[in-house]
């Protein structure tokens, strides 16, 4: 999975600002198609000088579960639990294709890929497929986050 510029969150000036999705849309988009199911919104969170997502909470299925969406990106995910520093991803087949036509949702064999980093002799990431800027790559070398999912769903600040 290639991942874009920003994706995390971070970037400095020199780089070019980061777009950003439609909150009222996708706000539109979770109570009309929870409601759809059956289901009920619980919570919606929008993202915070630490977090890099939306988080809604919601009761599905009898299931309490989060639908998480990038703030720069249409990647979406799905939880049943998010804590700092810890997300549990799960697959929700029914979500999937109802989500699936208007943002990019991925599965826990993607979010639960390792992360796989380069480093030059100096110890430094070397760019991969990914499109990360210089701002993310010192956080991602600091951080060292252990999986695909704790780079586009994080708490980094």
């Amino acid at each position: 999975m290639k991942l874009p510029n920003g994706v995390t969150g971070f970037y400095s000036a020199e780089h070019n600002k980061l777009p950003t999705i439609d909150e009222k849309q996708f706000k539109q988009k979770c109570f009309s198609i929870i409601s759809s199911i059956g289901g009920d919104v619980l919570d919606f969170k929008e993202p915070q000088v630490t977090a890099n997502f939306f988080d809604v909470e919601a009761k599905i299925f009898n299931k309490h579960l989060h639908i998480l969406l990038n703030v720069h990106y249409p990647f979406m995910a799905f939880a049943i639990d998010v804590e700092y520093g810890k997300i549990i991803f799960i697959d929700e087949p029914e979500l999937f294709k109802q989500f699936s036509p208007f943002y990019n949702v991925l599965d826990t064999k993607e979010l639960n890929a390792p992360v796989i980093l380069r480093l030059d002799s100096k110890k430094r990431i070397v760019q991969n497929d990914n499109e990360f800027n210089s701002d993310e790559l010192k956080q991602i070398a600091y951080l060292k986050p252990e999986i695909i999912g704790d780079i586009i769903f994080n708490y980094w600040d």
